[in-house]
């Protein structure tokens, strides 16, 4: 799975990892004063030109104490009375149609969606998480930015303000009682997903008695090899050994497990359900660096002429190498040998053999994994394990604990490669002329499995902090805007969301191409970006023009939420453990937006008649 970015502890995330400014706390507080500064000087100025400096500065001031001691007197009960009308007045809108909708497309999806994909669970996981995505983002956003628009055109507001209620009780309470229904629907949603996913995925197969065959074992006692029956779109090769008990190999991501039992002299065979297709794995990560064709080190590799810049290169068939240092690797914990997985990219310059001629299987670049110690690296190695790489696939490799050095001589994994914890782990590209492409992330050791359910759950509560945002914004922009303006406003919030990413890489220059203008000029005339413009007023008038515009993107990307990297799909998907470090993050900012855009309605909407 991609990882652009390293998931960093809660704490450091929250205060710096080498200060304070680097937090998120600080830049929260700074991010915060700045705005609530900003809306004094605007509202002061607006104010002065209605009524004079010295009345504005009583009218400012007055907005601002009367505000604080609003949002101070804020009565539970209230919020709650005010959350249950709000609750009310969705089921009178017709919400629960939401859920009969995602019904009818699970019960359709089936149709469409089907099980001979190579990765059948990450096509179901991802169709489910997306389509609750876009439906409950969408429910919430309608439902939301109509609300209270709607009350104010039919006057229905009046009968609450006539009542002792504060004007923040009223936006509190819309969005706790929005937040209330869209938590409802989304637990229906989630509990009816993961049973269709569960159910479709399930199968088993049967043995094929006419394809087992007698083979000798390595060890030289006697198994059988065959097939199973086709189930499901595919089939396993299968390995029973000389007790009856054995395995279906690794097909479409999972295998099964094979069990023996007797009937008189006959031997019947069980396949077992599925394993290994709805997993949460937890990888164990190291640090990538890389070696050049010379064998000298490098902090990166080569570049192919990829734009996506997320992996490196290393040559084929050279001294070139991918090296990744492990910590924390100890014999409790992989007793056996290291599991290790890998993601890794390919890139020809010819053809190659692309599949076997016999059994049509696909033939991967070959590749070499060499373990070597880290205070020695170049005399205590072990010998090359060689593997074909596999391409838009998980590449599982088994490192056994009893291994052998370049001249045949035994080896110890823990005994005599690792040292206080740490082994370096080196990956080749052994064809000449074809490369592999690697990032950090690309190889991992897979140290155990987590809970799939509660990963499930993790994946829908980012969705559930999606849909606190979109109703936060929605809520917020209703208190002064109407309802069509309200929601388009709210829809280019969540747009520009989607792309903060891109967009803070134009504001901070790390993406080609220069500021929107001269982007606007290159696109015009045709004119490739590493040229430079000719010195002159116009380039100067251009480069203003885009500092202004470039400083007022990156104010944009300080306050909007970055709902992309608030999406879990991948991670559910993919078969990854959401890390609980990223999950409490994006629930602290979350709360954090939520809190800021309750200000900002409240403030709005005492602006309204129909508030005071």
């Amino acid at each position: 799975m991609v990882v652009e970015q390293e998931t960093l502890d809660f704490w450091q995330w929250l205060l710096g990892e080498s200060s304070l400014v680097d937090g998120a706390l600080i830049w929260f507080v700074i991010v915060a004063v700045s705005l609530a500064l900003g809306a004094l000087v605007v509202g002061y100025l607006l104010a002065a030109v209605r009524h004079g400096p010295m009345k504005a500065g009583d009218l400012t001031y007055q907005a601002v104490v009367t505000g604080l001691r609003d949002v101070r007197g804020i009565s539970a009960r209230r919020v709650l009375a005010l959350s249950r009308l709000a609750v009310k007045e969705s089921f009178r809108r017709r919400v629960l149609v939401a859920v009969i909708v995602y019904l009818v497309v699970l019960l359709f999806a089936g149709w469409f969606l089907g099980t001979d994909y190579t990765e059948p669970a990450k096509l179901y996981l991802s169709f489910v998480l997306t389509a609750t995505t876009y439906l409950v983002v969408m429910m919430a956003l309608f439902l939301s930015a109509f609300s209270l628009p709607a009350d104010i055109g039919n006057k229905t507001i009046h009968t609450v303000v006539t009542k002792p209620v504060r004007a923040a009780e009223i936006v509190l309470g819309r969005i706790l009682g929005f937040l209330f229904v869209g938590t409802m629907l989304l637990t229906v949603m989630g509990v009816a997903s993961y049973v269709f996913v569960v159910q479709t995925l399930s199968h088993s197969h049967a043995i094929d008695g006419r394809t087992l065959q007698t083979e000798e074992e390595p060890d030289g006692s006697l198994g059988l090899r065959g097939r199973t029956t086709t189930t499901a779109d595919h089939w396993h090769d299968v390995m029973i050994g000389e007790q009856g008990a054995g395995r279906a190999l690794v097909a479409q991501q999972h295998d099964h497990e094979i069990a023996a039992s007797t009937d008189g002299d006959q031997v019947r065979y069980t396949v077992g359900r599925p394993r290994g297709m709805l997993v949460a794995r937890v990888p164990v990560y190291g640090k990538l660096r890389f070696k050049d064709r010379q064998g000298n080190e490098k902090p990166k590799g080569i570049s192919v002429g990829n734009e996506w810049t997320y992996r490196s290169y290393i040559e084929g068939g050279t001294e070139a190498a991918a090296v990744w240092t492990f910590d924390a690797i100890d014999e409790a914990r992989y007793p056996d040998g290291l599991p290790i997985e890998m993601t890794l990219s390919v890139f020809r310059t010819y053809k190659g053999k692309i599949a076997d001629e016999e059994t049509g299987q696909a033939v991967g670049i070959l590749g070499g994994i060499v373990l070597r110690h880290p205070d020695d690296p170049e005399r205590i190695r072990s010998a090359t394990q060689f593997f074909r790489a596999r391409e838009y696939a998980i590449d599982s490799q088994f490192i056994p604990r009893n291994l052998q050095d370049p001249q045949g001589n035994p080896l110890d994994l823990f005994d005599d490669l690792v040292q206080d914890g740490r082994l370096i782990i080196e990956i080749q590209c052994l064809d000449r002329s074809q490369y592999f492409g690697m990032a950090q992330a690309d190889v991992y050791l897979r140290a155990r499995d987590g809970s799939f359910l509660l990963n499930y759950v993790k994946g829908y509560v980012s969705i559930w902090m999606q849909m606190a945002l979109v109703i936060g914004a929605a809520v917020a922009c209703s208190t002064f805007l109407s309802g069509p303006v309200a929601m388009m406003f709210t829809l280019s919030v969540i747009v520009l969301g989607f792309f903060k990413e891109f967009i803070l890489g134009v504001a901070t220059g790390t993406v080609y191409g220069g500021g929107p203008i001269e982007s606007l000029i290159r696109l015009v005339s045709q004119m490739n970006v590493t040229l430079q413009f000719e010195e002159g007023w116009g380039t100067t008038i251009t480069r203003t023009v885009d500092a202004v515009v470039l400083l007022a993107m990156r104010a944009v990307t300080a306050v909007i939420p970055d709902f992309r990297g608030m999406s879990s799909v991948r991670y559910v998907s993919d078969g990854f453990n959401i890390p609980i470090d990223l999950l409490s993050q994006d629930l602290l900012a979350t709360a954090a937006y939520l809190a800021g855009m309750f200000v900002i309605g409240f403030f709005f909407f005492r602006t309204r008649e129909v508030a005071r």
